[in-house]
């Protein structure tokens, strides 16, 4: 009976005990707690974030400038192509029935361009032979005037010949062409990367060429086209490097650099961004069109610099002293916590600034020095029951 008492006792004392140091740590305590990060040697790489799709440099889309159906299909995709080659073909016929025609209306014409030409010399003997007959009165004047308007007619419908000989002759030609276009050749060297059409289907170029091929010209150079914000295109500069990353491979960072930055302005929902043309080597066709890209573009980066947290720069006392307000009042300021757990106001000029950290550029400050990012709280609350959290109601 005498050991229970004595142990319940030892836990009223202790009890006891952390009551009264919760309550002057806590609950009582004479300065907040703060959170401290110290002024640090290093170095600051100014970026701009960015994303953008990833795209061949040049990409060629091959249509077809007749319709008709699709007899043959010479490509897939990622077939590898050279410039010239085949890779389709639209059915013939009827263009070889129309590519017959013109040619046969041709002949037509130049068979009627001869007869006239044959005319026109008959004509031109028979007022000749009139003009002289006439002077020594053997034929009349009107004999004269009718060989002469012979003669003219002849050599009208000669020059009207003609001219549909070149109208034939243009007819065949379009037919030729158009006979041609049923060839669909590869205008570049390059890669299939997309195939619209299957054999058997039609294609109708009334309207507007239709898109069969996608060729990509080279895939071991890609561009990347980027959004970048308004607020960050001024820092952009042709040149820049650039690092970025793909889902498809999450641990590996790709390089590329600005080679273009266009000045149209792309609006969305009120947001105005710039797209900025980054060049990137693609030896290893790791990369293919159409991937997301997130991008950081490396504007300038400083080493062996003194550099201060950013929460530091925000950090403000929730009731400062009058000479810290006073000697805060012009420009940036931080709060430096003293051995003393007095704060001391430093006036700050900074610089560039990479999102964590920002550039010291002037101010009273070194290596090592504690600056104050947050308080933890004021005094904490004590609980109900007058305890320590846990404690019950110690009284």
């Amino acid at each position: 009976m005498r050991k229970g008492l004595v142990i319940a006792l030892g836990i009223v004392a202790l009890g006891a005990a952390g009551a009264a140091t919760w309550f002057y740590a806590g609950g009582n305590g004479k300065a907040p707690q703060y959170r401290t990060a110290p002024v640090e040697k290093g170095e600051i790489d100014e970026t701009i974030t960015a994303s953008g799709n990833i795209n061949a440099v040049t990409t060629v889309q091959v249509g077809s400038q007749v319709s008709g159906t699709i007899q043959k299909i010479f490509v897939d995709y990622n077939s590898v192509v050279k410039k010239g080659q085949v890779i389709a073909q639209i059915d013939p016929q009827l263009f070889q029935a129309s590519v017959v025609q013109a040619r046969a209306n041709l002949a037509n014409t130049r068979a009627s361009l001869e007869k006239a030409v044959i005319l026109v010399a008959d004509t031109e003997r028979t007022l000749r032979r009139n003009k002289e007959l006439v002077k020594d009165g053997f034929v009349a004047q009107s004999d004269v005037d009718a060989a002469q308007t012979a003669y003219d007619s002849a050599v009208a419908q000669q020059k009207s010949n003609e001219a549909q000989v070149s109208q034939a002759a243009g007819a065949l030609s379009t037919a030729e062409t158009n006979l041609a276009y049923t060839t669909i050749h590869s205008p570049v060297d390059g890669v299939v990367i997309s195939r619209n059409v299957d054999v058997g289907q039609t294609v109708a170029a009334s309207f507007q060429t239709p898109t069969l091929f996608t060729i990509a010209q080279d895939l071991t150079k890609m561009q990347i086209d980027t959004n970048v914000d308004e607020a960050d295109i001024g820092r952009a500069k042709t040149g820049l490097p650039s690092t970025f990353t793909v889902d498809a491979y999450p641990g590996k960072t790709f390089e590329g650099k600005i080679v273009q930055i266009r000045n149209s302005p792309i609006v969305t929902q009120n947001v105005v961004t710039y797209d900025v043309v980054i060049q990137v080597e693609n030896e290893g066709l790791l990369l293919k069109p159409g991937m997301t890209a997130n991008v950081t573009i490396h504007v300038q980066r400083l080493a062996g610099i003194l550099k201060i947290p950013n929460a530091a720069l925000r950090y403000r006392p929730a009731s400062p002293e009058k000479d810290e307000k006073k000697a805060g009042a012009a420009g940036q300021r931080v709060y430096v916590l003293g051995k003393d757990g007095k704060l001391r106001p430093v006036s700050v000029k900074t610089g560039v600034s990479d999102g964590a950290f920002t550039h010291l550029v002037e101010g009273d400050l070194m290596a090592g020095d504690a600056l104050v990012t947050a308080e933890n709280g004021k005094k904490a609350s004590r609980p109900a029951g007058g305890g320590p959290p846990g404690m019950g109601g110690f009284r």
